[in-house]
């Protein structure tokens, strides 16, 4: 059966039951299973009066939402290829893609994105989400389709070059969702019995390959997601769900670290010493040299602090899951001698969002992203660079039949440009993209990544740093976030002392406003865009120089 089938299947039982919960603010609004159904029977029969046919691609611009859910669940009933594209991208940027994929419609949130598509394009196929729900209710199964044919066709979010429309089928889905299904499950397991519902909340965009795995693995496991609707309410509306797990960025992650270690810097010199005598006798207890002093002295930090700010991090949380990029060891670990465990997870749009991943049932390796899912082959070259084949793998890009002929290598590997290694575990650790390597005037070849984790961990208030220095006689950093000029020397200092002396950061300029998707210096996935940032620094990086 195929995820569409099963996710519908889930959806005709118990129609009271909460399908989907949309979270504003400490509010927290239920679509139920009858509620979603009806929409999407209305939705399709819209899409049909706008002449919508198997394997016409239809674009879904909006923001996160229970009627997003159902434009996206209405497209795939009808056979067709949803397009979700980012709605707060730039307008010029989205008709491009949306011409490049000539769809049948755009389902638009509203009248506001239908105005900004119209700039661009004014004969575009607009349907807002009100003129789809005018539609004559369908109450058909779910249109059959062949497991190579696409369901969907996300585009790559341009942080370099121009976006490629990645083109995934249903067997590429299909085998994901049960890979995710069962590591979900492994991870609920952790602990007592629930005593409700699972509780799942999500806030980033479901545009994204990671983000759509996370709807379809709720879905199909019939776990009603908790959905955020204001990106800058996070921590309100969180602390309303009390979720026992969600999918992370490193930044955010970063964020949470940085700001319990400054309320904890404001606390009583014992409390600090504790907290202190507890983080380092977890990391003996992991490697396994500690002493029955490092028990008393983790148990003591435990009791007394640690689980105070499991609390304010989550009361109900069993894990975080981190994605989209590398998360730091350093951080990973400091989240789990807390008591919460981060599993990371690594892949690209490509890969229907994953390759590896972490799980309870293996080795769980702080800075390690886990090893690679049931099926999937991974091989790592002479220039370390990890290749991929497995059914995971989409099979080419939409219109670029060279690009996609670049992509794989003759004998049928998917050439991810990530460098990576894998221990004797099996659990695999990125380094980087090829594509980012510095190579200063000494003509030493410098993996910029590593260098950024490591000012982000240990410098208190940076939230994002960006080596650069391509070409230059020595490496600079753009830091960004709250933090004090001095001892942003001082630690440097102290972190070069351990480095090379080619990959040592020599100069630094401290940015005094914060990197964000909305002024173009992070992707809507917060991954940083180097390009964007080098420009938009460039006389600042200039005089970093001699």
């Amino acid at each position: 059966m195929s995820f569409i089938a099963t996710i519908f299947g889930h959806l005709g039982h118990d129609p009271e039951t909460p399908a989907l919960h949309e979270v504003f603010g400490e509010r927290v609004e239920t679509t139920t299973r009858q509620r979603l159904t009806s929409l999407i029977a209305r939705f399709r029969g819209r899409l049909r009066k706008a002449k919508v046919k198997p394997g016409d691609r239809v674009v879904l611009l909006a923001p996160n939402s229970a009627r997003w859910v159902a434009a996206d669940l209405a497209i795939l009933a009808e056979g067709g290829v949803v397009v979700p594209m980012y709605a707060r991208q730039d307008p010029k940027e989205l008709v491009a893609m949306m011409h490049d994929c000539e769809p049948t419609a755009v389902i638009v949130a509203d009248a506001v994105l239908a105005a900004s598509v119209r700039k661009g394009w004014a004969e575009a196929p607009i349907l807002t989400f009100e003129e789809l729900a005018k539609g004559d209710p369908v109450q058909e199964p779910p249109l059959s389709r062949d497991p190579s044919e696409p369901v969907t066709l996300i585009y790559t979010s341009g942080s370099t070059g121009e976006p490629k429309g990645v083109v995934t089928t249903q067997e590429n889905v299909d085998y994901m969702l049960p890979q995710t299904a069962t590591a979900i499950g492994r991870m609920m397991a952790l602990g007592p019995e629930l005593d409700g519902p699972e509780v799942v909340f999500h806030y980033l965009p479901f545009c994204f390959a990671g983000s759509r795995i996370v709807l379809w693995t709720c879905l199909y496991r019939a776990v009603a997601l908790h959905v955020s609707t204001d990106l800058d309410n996070l921590a309100t509306e969180i602390g309303a769900v009390k979720p026992h797990y969600f999918l992370n960025v490193p930044v955010l992650l970063e964020r949470i670290k940085n700001k319990v270690e400054e309320g904890l810097a404001g606390r009583p010199k014992p409390i600090r010493w504790l907290v202190q005598e507890g983080m380092e006798a977890f990391d003996r207890k992991q490697a396994g040299t500690a002493t029955l002093r490092d028990r008393i002295h983790y148990r003591m930090a435990d009791r007394l602090v640690f689980r105070a700010i499991r609390k304010k991090v989550g009361p109900r949380l069993r894990c975080l899951i981190c994605g989209s990029a590398p998360l730091g060891e350093d951080t990973q670990r400091w989240f789990q001698a807390l008591g919460i465990p981060v599993y990371q997870v690594y892949g690209l749009t490509e890969t229907t969002a994953i390759v590896t991943m972490d799980t309870p049932a293996g080795r769980v390796v702080p800075g390690r992203v886990g090893p690679a899912l049931p099926g999937v082959e991974v091989r790592i070259t002479d220039d370390e660079e990890l290749q991929i084949k497995g059914p995971n793998v989409f099979p080419r890009y939409w219109n670029k039949a060279e690009v996609t002929t670049t992509a794989f290598t003759d004998d049928g590997w998917f050439r991810t440009g990530d460098r990576g290694e894998v221990d004797d575990h099996g659990n695999y650790r990125i380094i980087g993209r090829l594509k980012n390597l510095l190579v200063p005037s000494s003509g030493h070849n410098v993996a910029p990544e590593p260098i950024e984790q490591l000012l982000t961990e240990n410098i208190p208030g940076v939230e994002v740093a960006v080596l650069v220095g391509h070409g230059r006689p020595f490496l600079s950093a753009i830091l960004s976030g709250p933090t004090d000029e001095a001892m942003v020397r001082e630690i440097i200092d102290r972190l070069n002392q351990d480095l090379p002396h080619y990959k040592r950061v020599r100069r630094f300029h401290l940015a005094s406003e914060p990197f964000t998707a909305d002024n173009g210096l992070l992707t809507a996935n917060q991954k940083v865009r180097r390009d964007a940032v080098e420009a938009h620094f460039a006389d600042i990086i200039a005089g970093l120089y001699p």
